[in-house]
Order: C-alpha cells, then structure tokens, then sequence
C-alpha cells in the first residue's frame, strides 16, 4: 500500500475541496494518510479531519516554528491527547535553525517534551530537522541515552550524519518531493544509503510537490512521484517501493489498523 506518512490537510490550501484532495489520493492508490498537527491548540480541527475520513488518521504537537507559542505544553497533555483513537504519532517538533520563528531555547524544550510524550505513548515522534543537525544530533543521543522511542526523520533534507544517527537509534528516516528536485544529488546518494525496511515516503503537503508538479500546491496523490523516483534510487521496482514503504509505515505507526494484505506480506 502507497502511503502519504505526512500531510497537512487542516491547511487553508485545501480548505475549499478536501472531500477531492482525499478522493484524488484513495484513486491514486495512497490507503493512508497521516495529517500532521502544528500547534496543539488547533488540534481539535485537525482530528476532526481524521475523524471525518476513514483513511486519514493524525499526530498531535507543536512545530518548532511555533514553540514560543506553546511553551505551556506539557508532556502529561500530549499523552492525553494520544489516547484518542485517531491519533497515531506525536509532533511535528523538532529543531529550525533556517527559519528561527521561535527561540532556539523553545524549539530544544519543546522537543524534548514530545520525546518524553512519544517515550510514554509509544507512537512515533515526527522529527523536524533544519540547518540544525549537531543539535539535534545531541538532543537525540542524549535522549535515547534516558529511554529509548520511535520516531520517524520527516522530510529529510539534512546531512549524512544526521540520517545515520537517526537509522543507529533505532529510527526510520521519510523523504518528499525534494528527492525528486534536479537540484538534490547529494539527498539521493543519502536514501540509496538507508535500508528498505526504514523508509517511509511523504508528500509534507501543501508543500515540496515533487517533479513533475514542482511549484504547484501538493497533495497526498503526488506522493506516488516521491515513491516512483525512491524505487529508482534503491534499483527496485515501484510496486515494491509502495509495498516496503507500506510495511515500513504500519510497523512504525502502529496504532493504524494494517490492511490484510500488509499483515500477510509483512508475514504477520
């Protein structure tokens, strides 16, 4: 099964025809969609899109380009908000150096706070990482060194190291349309190095639409052209990319009901 680990359809983009956008993904193969939160205190429009379609389930969390607006945010509320039925990872948080819409300070907290909250839950953190890979390469060792978690490199756009570290601890590593980009050789020499059975594959829309939509609005239906590109890359067939990213994706989001086809091809 294609599978779009990371979306936002609570954006304003998608506002006036989501029934659409999600009927265009179901037809162009996409089973799941995972819709991401970027502040927890517009989480309750977020799950209600989850709510609203049986393929779609959703994270709760702070992006750390609004962690100075949640530094209230405890790990004890994320927790609580995990246990609704529809939530099936904790983030998006992370570290943004490129931008710096909060303080540096309040990006570290708040990510350790999602650590502490997807090391209680066990759901995976979605990791947000850019132009900050030594600190978040410290965070994330210091962190594992306290308790091990789940957690997935989303739209991976970092270094060498930062990959490797992530694929040591224990984690999977996502990448979107930027594996498409002319412009991303050295991206692509990254994913030929990850092992089949931690990638996952993303649209990150509305952004990043990957070739051949590149500076359109994206949608979880593109994420076939990120599968079709990431099956080039590691020399194995499309089918085969969709089916191991699939499995990938259901073995790291667990909370998500398996299809019968990815439990028996996955041997369950």
């Amino acid at each position: 099964m294609l599978v779009d680990s990371h979306c936002h359809l609570d954006f304003p983009d998608f506002a006036d025809e989501l029934d659409d956008v999600v009927a265009r993904a179901s037809g162009a193969g996409v089973g799941r969609m995972v819709t991401i939160c970027t502040r927890v205190r517009r989480f309750a429009s977020v799950v209600a899109i989850a709510e609203r379609f049986e393929p779609v389930t959703c994270s709760v969390g702070t992006h750390p380009h609004n962690a100075d607006e949640e530094t209230d945010i405890t790990a004890d509320e994320l927790v609580r908000l995990a246990a609704h039925p529809k939530v099936v990872a904790i983030g998006e948080a992370g570290l943004d150096y490129h931008y710096d819409n909060s303080s540096r300070a309040a990006q570290a907290a708040g990510l350790r706070t999602h650590i502490r909250a997807a090391r209680e839950t066990g759901l995976p953190l979605v990791i947000h990482a850019r132009d900050a890979d030594d600190d978040m390469i410290a965070i994330l060792r210091e962190e594992a060194g306290q308790g091990a978690f789940p957690a997935v490199l989303h739209c991976f756009s970092s270094g060498h190291d930062l990959a490797m570290t992530g694929l040591e601890l224990g984690f999977y590593v996502s990448f979107s349309g930027i594996l498409t980009f002319k412009t991303a050789e050295q991206l692509r020499a990254i994913a030929a190095q990850v092992p089949l059975d931690r990638l996952l594959v993303e649209t990150d829309a509305p952004y990043l639409a990957p070739v051949p939509h590149r500076g359109k609005r994206n949608e979880p239906a593109f994420v076939a052209q990120t599968a079709a590109v990431l099956a080039q890359v590691k020399g194995v067939s499309e089918p085969e990319i969709h089916a191991r990213t699939g499995e990938n994706f259901f073995r790291l989001f667990s909370k998500v009901p398996a299809p019968e086809s990815v439990e028996a091809a996955a041997g369950v």
